[in-house]
């Protein structure tokens, strides 16, 4: 159910991160080699990165798969950033909200996705709004799981929640809420990548100094590619992976 990448390094064109290697985003689009659930990521996409001097993203979605998109090929040929995070989705409810529930969600400095799906949505996760402010709820960009995930750690985010806390908390409230969900999380705010594996595969690629990659498997066949453990939260920068086992919630 989706695949998402997020880049720390050099400025590079998105295309060189996003459709140029083997086994890119792109072409996970419809041949993903490790997803677990699902096929085919064809029900929306989305990119955003960030430009030297401005603290706020750029975002582009669409509803629709990212080989049918001609504009999205200029883009990535054109822009280039040091800092991006990109998805393509297979919906955990067909149709739900079209472009609006195309990650990555974003809020001032961060973006956000999650690859994974949220067992016995919308019921199972009714308690949990209830800690959401009714302004909050009624601003969700969309009606899915994901929207609603991250409206839950943004609102944690915004309490003063460090980027770990923030995922780490939120994964272990919606296990706890809908057991069996799958809650790979990825954010990042330009400068660091935060990001849970819970449920499905989760990859980092890191070049001390130069670059990170986080990913949801490997967009080449590069021998420094490194699985991450399930129930993990990875925190990194430019210059470091720390990797922090996540516990089951209890009973």
């Amino acid at each position: 159910m989706c695949r998402h990448l997020a880049f720390l390094g050099p400025p590079e064109p998105l295309g060189t991160l996003l459709v140029e290697p083997a086994h890119s985003l792109y072409r996970q689009s419809w041949a993903p080699r490790r997803q677990r659930y699902g096929t085919v990521n064809a029900d929306g996409f989305g990119v955003g990165w960030y430009a030297d001097g401005d603290l706020v993203p750029g975002r582009y979605r669409r509803s629709g798969p990212i080989w049918g998109d001609q504009s999205f090929a200029d883009l990535a040929r054109v822009v280039r950033s040091g800092a991006l995070l990109a998805a393509v989705r297979d919906a955990t409810v067909a149709g739900a909200d079209g472009e609006a529930a195309a990650a990555p969600f974003a809020s001032g400095p961060w973006l956000f996705s999650h690859n994974g799906a949220v067992t016995g949505w919308p019921g199972s996760l009714a308690a949990l709004t209830e800690a959401l402010p009714p302004a909050e709820l009624l601003s969700m960009e969309a009606r899915c799981d994901s929207a609603l995930v991250w409206a839950l750690v943004l609102h944690r985010l915004r309490d003063g929640d460090e980027e770990g806390q923030a995922l780490a908390d939120t994964v272990l409230d919606v296990a706890a809420a809908a057991p069996g969900s799958r809650l790979n999380l990825l954010l990042t705010n330009g400068d660091t990548i935060t990001a849970t594996a819970w449920g499905d595969t989760l990859w980092y690629l890191a070049e001390p100094g130069r670059r990170t990659v986080v990913a949801s498997e490997p967009y080449d066949d590069d021998p420094h590619w490194r699985e991450v453990p399930d129930r993990t939260l990875l925190a990194a920068s430019r210059t470091d992976i720390l990797l922090t086992p996540l516990k089951e919630p209890t009973a």
